[in-house]
C-alpha cells in the first residue's frame, strides 16, 4: 500500500496539529526528502537541517507557532522549518538573489521571530521574549533551540546563568548532534524523561515544595539538592540544574514516539526555565551526509542519488589557501608563530597549518572574545599569534581587541578572511565594518590585499612586525591567478604603489576593487580622461606622500574600498583636510559600501548593487566632472 503524500497538505504548522502519530512520522519522512531535493538544486547547509527534521515537525505539531516563539540558534538548520512555515514554494530560491535567506530572518516570515546567523544568541533572545511576555501579561511559550557547539560559547552560558535565576517560563532545547555530552539514549532514558516531565511528577514535586516552603533554609536547600541529584544520577544534567534549569533528557531526537510526549509534558509546566536534552545525528536519513558530516555541513549543488557535489574547477587558488600556504612558509622559518581560530579551522585555512604544526595550532571553539585575549596573552609572552577570524566574527571580540590588544600595544596579527561582500551567506557574513572599527584604534596597522601576491607579502609583513597590533583583510573566493613569488618580501609599513600612470583622474583603491579600478581606467582613457590607478595597501598608516601626489597632479580623486562608510575613504578625507586640499580645486569622492545591508546574491551582482564595480567608477567620475557620460561615449 502506497501512502498518499501528506506534505502537500501542510502549508503552515496549523495544518499538521491534528495529525495522528503515523501521519506525523510520514510527514517527517517527506520533509526530509524535500529538503534533500531542494538543497541539491540550491546548495547550502544540509547536514544540520537533516538532523532536526523530526524535532522541527514535533515542535510545530505540539506548540502553537507563531504565537509560541520558536528561535533557532545560528539558523543553519532552519530549512525544514521554512518548508513547514509557508515557504515551501520558494525553498529552491535559498541563498539566491531575491530568494530566501539561508538563515532565519524576521522580514521573511512571522514564524522567524528572531534572525540569526551567528551562534549562541538564542537563549538570550528567548529570555528577552519571555520577559516581554511576562511584562505584557501574556501566556505564550518561548522555545530556543541551540546546538552542543553553540552552547559552549560564553554568551549562552551568560544567558543560562541569568535565566536560571528567574521564574520566567522558557524552554531551551539542546540539540546534541555530536553526542559530546550525552549519556546513552535508550528505552530507560525515554521512560525517565517522560516521567520527570509528566504532570503527575510535577504535581508530586510541587507538593513536596509546599511541604518544605516554610522550613528553615538548610532543610529547603537539602530537599532541593536531593531531588536534583537523584534525577541527575539517573539522567545527567546536573550542571544545567545548578544553573537553575529543570533538566529533561536525553531524548532521541529522531524518535517521535519519545519526543512528542516529552514536548507535550514540558508545554504544560508552569514555572521556571526547562532544558530538554535531545540527541540527533547530523545528516540523518541521507547516507552520504551521515557518513561525512563535515563535508555535508555546507554543500554545493549535488546529485541526490550519488551524493557527488558539483563543484567547479577553480582557475586560481582561493585567497584563504594563499594565506594558509604563506603562513606555513613563515612558520617554517619562525617557531614563535602560532595559529589561533574560533571554531573555523577549515574556513580560515588554519586546518592545513595545524596539520603542519599541530603543537602550534589552537582552535578555541565558538569563543571569539577568548581567542583575542588568548592571542594577546601569547603575544605578551613573546610569541607571534596569527588570530585568523572572519571579519564578521571578529566583531564579537571587539572589546577584547580594544582593551586587551590595542591599549596594551600587543603585536597580535589579525588575519581577516571574507572581507567585503561574500555572496550567498548575505549581510550577516559580510566583512563590511573592520576597516572602520579597527581604523579608529590608536597604534593599529591595517592592510588590505588587492591580489594574492600582495597577500603573501602582507603575511610576511605581519610576521616581521612587532611594534603593535596589525591586521590584514582579504576576500572570499578565487584569487586573480597571478604567479606568487617563492619568497615573499615584507612591505614597507604605510607605503602604497602606483599601478598605472595617468594625468587627470586618480583612482585610489584599497583591497580587491583594484581590478575594477583598472577596468574603469581603461574605459576612462578611451573616453578621453587619462587615469592613474594606485593601490593604497595600507589604511593605517596612510601613505601621505602618495595621497599628496595624487591630489597635486589630478583634477579628480576617487577612493574605493569594500567597506562601510567611515573607513579608508574617511581616513583619506581627513588627511586631505589636514593638508588643506579640500579648499581648492580638487574634486574628490569616496566610494564605499552603501549605508544599508545588502541581501544575498552572487558577489558580482552584490557589488553592482553596491555601486562598486567598474561601471559605477566611470559614472562617478563623470558625475564629479558634471558631464554627461552618454554623450561622451557617443563622441568616443
Amino acid at each position: 500500500m502506497v501512502n498518499t503524500p501528506i506534505l502537500d497538505k501542510v502549508k503552515f504548522p496549523a495544518d499538521m496539529r491534528g495529525f495522528s502519530r503515523d501521519e506525523i512520522k510520514q510527514l517527517a519522512n517527506e520533509l526530509r526528502a524535500e529538503v534533500i531535493d531542494a538543497v541539491s538544486v540550491t546548495g547550502g547547509h544540509l547536514g544540520a537541517g537533516l538532523g532536526v527534521v523530526e524535532l522541527t515537525v514535533a515542535i510545530h505539531h505540539v506548540f502553537n507557532t507563531p504565537d509560541d516563539k520558536l528561535i533557532w540558534d545560528v539558523g543553519h538548520q532552519c530549512y525544514p522549518h521554512k518548508v513547514l512555515t509557508g515557504r515551501r514554494d520558494r525553498i529552491r530560491t535559498l541563498r539566491k538573489g531575491g530568494g530566501l535567506s539561508g538563515f532565519t530572518k524576521r522580514a521573511e516570515s512571522e514564524y522567524d521571530p528572531f534572525g540569526a546567523a551567528h551562534s549562541s544568541t538564542s537563549i538570550s533572545a528567548g529570555m528577552g521574549f519571555a520577559t516581554a511576555r511576562d511584562l505584557a501579561g501574556g501566556d505564550n511559550h518561548v522555545i530556543s533551540v541551540i546546538g552542543d557547539g553553540s552552547i559552549t560559547a560564553g554568551m549562552a552560558y551568560e544567558a543560562m546563568n541569568n535565566a536560571g535565576a528567574t521564574d520566567s517560563r522558557q524552554i531551551v532545547i539542546l540539540n546534541d548532534n555530536d553526542m559530546s555530552i550525552a549519556p546513552p539514549v535508550g528505552a530507560m532514558s525515554h521512560l525517565l524523561s517522560r516521567t520527570v516531565s509528566s504532570a503527575g511528577y510535577q504535581a508530586l514535586r510541587g507538593a513536596a515544595k509546599s511541604i518544605v516552603k516554610d522550613a528553615p533554609r538548610p532543610i529547603k536547600s537539602t530537599a532541593r539538592k536531593a531531588e536534583e541529584y537523584t534525577r541527575g544520577m539517573f539522567m545527567g544534567g546536573t550542571w544545567f540544574e545548578e544553573l537553575g534549569f529543570y533538566y529533561v533528557g536525553p531524548v532521541d531526537g529522531h524518535d517521535l514516539d519519545a519526543l512528542i510526549p516529552v514536548l507535550e509534558n514540558v508545554k504544560n509546566m508552569k514555572d521556571g526555565p526547562v532544558l530538554i536534552h535531545v540527541v540527533t545525528q547530523k545528516g540523518k536519513g541521507y547516507a552520504p551526509a551521515e557518513e561525512s558530516a563535515d563535508k555535508y555541513h555546507g554543500v554545493s549543488k549535488f546529485n541526490v542519488v550519488t551524493g557527488e557535489q558539483k563543484k567547479s574547477i577553480p582557475n586560481a587558488p582561493s585567497y584563504t589557501k594563499v594565506f594558509s600556504d604563506a603562513l606555513i612558509k613563515e612558520a617554517e622559518k619562525d617557531e614563535k608563530i602560532v595559529g589561533i581560530t574560533a571554531a573555523m579551522p577549515g574556513g580560515t585555512g588554519l586546518k592545513a597549518f595545524g596539520e603542519a604544526f599541530p603543537a602550534r595550532m589552537f582552535d578555541v571553539g565558538i569563543a571569539e572574545q577568548h581567542a583575542v585575549t588568548f592571542a594577546a596573552g601569547m603575544a605578551a609572552d613573546g610569541f607571534k599569534p596569527f588570530c585568523a577570524i572572519y571579519s564578521t566574527f571578529l566583531q564579537r571580540g571587539y572589546d577584547q581587541v580594544v582593551h586587551d590588544v590595542a591599549i596594551q600595544g600587543l603585536p597580535v596579527r589579525f588575519a581577516m578572511d571574507r572581507a567585503g561582500l561574500v555572496g550567498a551567506d548575505g549581510p550577516t557574513h559580510a566583512g563590511a565594518f573592520d576597516i572602520a572599527y579597527l581604523g579608529c584604534l590608536p597604534g593599529f596597522v591595517l592592510m588590505a590585499a588587492a591580489d594574492e601576491s600582495d597577500l603573501t607579502r602582507m603575511v610576511a609583513t605581519a610576521a616581521a612586525y612587532d611594534a603593535g597590533p596589525i591586521g590584514f583583510r582579504y576576500a572570499r573566493g578565487e584569487s586573480t591567478g597571478m604567479t606568487i613569488p617563492d619568497e615573499a618580501k615584507a612591505l614597507e609599513i604605510g607605503k602604497g604603489r602606483i599601478v598605472k600612470e595617468g594625468s587627470r583622474v586618480a583612482i585610489l583603491s584599497y583591497g580587491t576593487r583594484l581590478g575594477e579600478a583598472m577596468m574603469a581606467a581603461t574605459d576612462l582613457d578611451r573616453l578621453g580622461l587619462s587615469t592613474t590607478v594606485a593601490d593604497a595597501r595600507f589604511a593605517k598608516p596612510l601613505d601621505m606622500e602618495l595621497i599628496q601626489r595624487l591630489a597635486d597632479n589630478h583634477e579628480v580623486l576617487i577612493t574605493i574600498e569594500e567597506g562601510s562608510v567611515g573607513g579608508f575613504g574617511a581616513f583619506t578625507l581627513q588627511a586631505l583636510a589636514k593638508m588643506g586640499r579640500l579648499d581648492g580645486g580638487l574634486k574628490i569622492r569616496t566610494m564605499t559600501l552603501p549605508d544599508s545591508f545588502i541581501d544575498q546574491d552572487t558577489p558580482a551582482k552584490m557589488y553592482e548593487q553596491a555601486g562598486l564595480d567598474a561601471k559605477a567608477i566611470v559614472e562617478t567620475v563623470f558625475q564629479v566632472l558634471g558631464r554627461d557620460i552618454a554623450s561622451q561615449m557617443n563622441r568616443a
